[in-house]
């Protein structure tokens, strides 16, 4: 029988720096080659030399994106149970997890292949495009949307890894995509002419490989009999509880997509410049994500092994020694905007004018690492820990809070108070959260 309880939180690793390292820096690093890729994506069909085929990429790219991303809840909730499960020395449960990662993976991948013409027609709905963009668009999202379930169950792999504190195979994983994405790229494109579907067919083939990798990585879960025990596998309690985890997450990441989504619409009566110019310093809250996320990943994986082994202490330490690090990527990256920013931001645009705009908010990003560290860190510390419906009663809160914000000091303060009531909507996040820590620590203590 598989030990549980305090043996198994006696026989753990203690939380040391280094552990935090370990996991956070692959993770770190994995992130650097994301915008790689998306760059190479937009260079190779700019050598086409016309406007269309680097149109119809970013389309195709972001509405993709889009719909992936709804589906982001598989990696996370993933962290979480398998996190558990391993705490408390189940291995079966462990496999078991996997095996309904995957199937969620492939059953939403299939499921937007069948559903593809409506949900492009009301992709080009949402954002009309010429008719030329929008005829290479759906060539390149036509040929893409087959490795849908590769590409989300990739999420589930991801969290399975993370769980187990095998970043490092995440980072492999990442880096071979994205360096076979890129190699497919420039053969298809540039060598045989292949156009923008030579793009799509990279990415089609890179996905694929990518899942084949991750499941290569895996392969130990598949020595355990436990990974099509369907009896198991398909066991009410455990897919119930697997279902409200990951219910929570989507509402919390829907809330917190409402919130950039309405952000960027408010930020739009504007004008175009500060449109522009909030787009441009978005992007410095995307190199903080980024650079947090390797931190925010350790915490759940080894907050998520301590709750499953009922060892409190052991917890709090994992939370604190990923958020200290959290905090001093946090502390560095404000200084690097704040002495750096404006270097940053003549790198992103070469429009005076949204310089000059960029310039004047340049400020929010210096603060925006330091008063969003708590909501960053806790979101991880309360996924490792499953609490997720504390997150999403939290992210209720904040959202109306970040509404009473806008609505009370954009009219008074313009894009100023657009990017105050943003800081306050991070603020609210960890300030809630924060409040609810407590109880989470109780939840550690042993039955």
């Amino acid at each position: 029988m598989a030990e549980t309880g305090p043996a198994v939180a006696a026989a753990a690793p203690e939380v040391t720096h280094r552990r935090v390292l370990n996991i956070a820096l692959p993770i770190v690093l994995s992130n650097a080659t994301v915008p790689i890729l998306g760059a190479v994506d937009t260079g190779v069909v700019g050598q086409m030399g016309a406007a269309a085929p680097i149109g119809a990429v970013g389309l195709g790219a972001i509405v993709l994106s889009a719909l992936y991303w709804v589906f982001g809840f598989l990696r996370m909730g993933t962290v979480g149970l398998t996190a558990q499960a391993a705490g408390r020395g189940d291995t079966g449960e462990v496999a078991a997890l996997l095996t309904r990662a995957l199937m969620i993976g492939f059953g939403a991948g299939l499921g937007l292949i069948m559903l593809q013409l409506p949900l492009f027609h009301g992709a080009f709905l949402v954002s009309p495009a010429s008719d030329e963009v929008e005829d290479l668009a759906r060539a390149y999202m036509g040929i893409r949307i087959w490795s849908a379930p590769a590409a989300i169950a990739i999420y589930g792999i991801t969290g399975w890894l993370i769980a187990q504190e095998r970043t490092r195979a995440v980072l492999i994983i990442q880096v071979w995509m994205n360096g076979l994405n890129i190699v497919l790229d420039l053969w298809f494109v540039l060598g045989l002419g292949w156009g923008v579907e030579g793009v799509a067919v990279a990415t089609f083939l890179a996905e694929w490989s990518g899942l084949a990798m991750g499941l290569w990585f895996c392969r130990a879960a598949f020595g355990v009999p436990a990974w099509r025990d369907w009896s198991q596998v398909f066991d009410a309690a455990r897919l119930r509880h697997m279902l409200i985890v990951n219910g929570d997450i989507l509402v919390r990441s829907l809330l917190l997509e409402a919130i950039f989504v309405s952000f960027l619409f408010l930020g739009s009566g504007f004008g175009d410049v500060t449109l522009a110019a909030n787009q441009v310093l978005l992007q410095f809250l995307m190199i903080t994500a980024y650079g947090l996320d390797g931190f925010a990943f350790a915490a759940e994986a080894l907050v998520g092994q301590a709750m499953g082994a009922r060892a409190r202490a052991r917890l709090r330490r994992a939370a604190l020694l990923a958020s200290l690090w959290g905090g001093v990527v946090c502390a560095g990256l404000a200084l690097v905007f704040a002495l750096g920013g404006a270097r940053v931001i003549d790198l992103m645009t070469t429009a005076p004018d949204v310089r000059a705009a960029a310039r004047v908010y340049l400020w929010y990003m210096v603060a925006a690492p330091v008063v969003g560290l708590a909501a960053w860190m806790l979101d991880g510390i309360f996924i490792g820990a499953t609490r997720t419906r504390d997150m999403r009663n939290m992210m209720a809160v904040s959202f109306g809070v970040y509404v009473v914000a806008a609505a009370g000091l954009v009219p008074l303060l313009g894009n100023h108070g657009l990017w105050l009531a943003m800081l306050i909507s991070f603020v609210a996040r960890g300030v809630t959260l924060a409040l609810r820590y407590p109880a989470l620590e109780r939840a550690a203590d042993p039955v």
